[in-house]
């Protein structure tokens, strides 16, 4: 058949597309990142960025944040404190230096293993509320539903399940979106747990302990570089591997086995 005859008899209907756009993250006048984004949330997105990036130590440390439209996608626009200010340019000066060299990522490589506070003892869960969070997450995912292409994060309150939660084309946006907005909402991270739509990388136990909170929920499973993080730095992990039980790594937050 000729790839340009029209095709005979029906076929089923696409399903709607999730919207994916060019996020520009600017801190001073000074781009920090270009991120694929869905455009929504933006202000979650930018806030919760730079706080799970170590950009912002506090949330009083942004001093105004604006969206911008453009044509050819979405800008955030970040103004920080001096002390903010100060590490943006500090992180954008260690990224110039000579190109070729077989030495010259060392620096870079070293910085993956990013200094992460111990974690306090956290909130008391019961084991099958941890357990069935991921199930309880979907009941928060309208794009994924629509789309079939969707991220999510959610923020999980022992005794009053999800409370808040976050979607993205992005898993680690979607991540970063609920940061935010939990800050903008007033809640303590330490309070609840995360729960993602996701595997659990080390960039997700990274950001989840940069907000401080002590658990961290997933329905697949995490790789070895993040469960060594989660143990170095007492993070209670709880993850699906090649079984549909979930396995508990329990650290800080209190867990009831009833």
């Amino acid at each position: 058949m000729s790839l340009h005859q029209p095709l005979t008899g029906t076929r089923p209907a696409l399903s709607p597309l999730i919207e994916e756009t060019p996020v520009a993250l600017t801190c001073d006048g000074s781009t920090l990142a270009v991120m694929m984004a869905t455009p929504d949330d933006l202000k979650d997105f930018a806030l919760g960025f730079a706080l799970t990036e170590g950009i912002l130590h506090r949330p009083d440390e942004l001093r105004e944040l604006e969206i911008v439209h453009h044509a050819d996608g979405m800008e955030a626009r970040m103004w920080l404190a001096p002390e903010a200010s100060s590490r943006v340019m500090s992180r954008q000066r260690a990224m110039v230096g000579p190109v070729g060299c077989g030495l010259c990522g060392i620096d870079s490589l070293a910085k993956v293993a990013r200094e992460l506070p111990t974690l306090p003892e956290g909130p008391r869960f019961d084991a099958a509320e941890l357990a069935e969070a991921p199930d309880q997450l979907r009941d928060h995912q309208p794009r994924h539903d629509r789309t079939r292409a969707c991220h999510a994060a959610g923020f999980l309150v022992p005794g009053r399940g999800i409370a808040l939660a976050r979607e993205d084309v992005g898993r680690h946006n979607a991540l970063d979106k609920l940061a935010g907005a939990l800050c903008r909402a007033g809640l303590d991270p330490a309070q609840g747990a995360v729960v993602i739509s996701s595997r659990v990388s080390a960039e997700m136990v990274q950001k989840t302990v940069a907000i401080g909170a002590t658990a961290l929920v997933a329905p697949s499973a995490a790789t070895d570089y993040a469960l060594r993080i989660a143990q170095s730095v007492g993070l209670t992990l709880v993850a699906r591997g090649s079984t549909r039980e979930p396995s508990f790594l329990v650290g800080s937050a209190r867990v009831d086995w009833r």
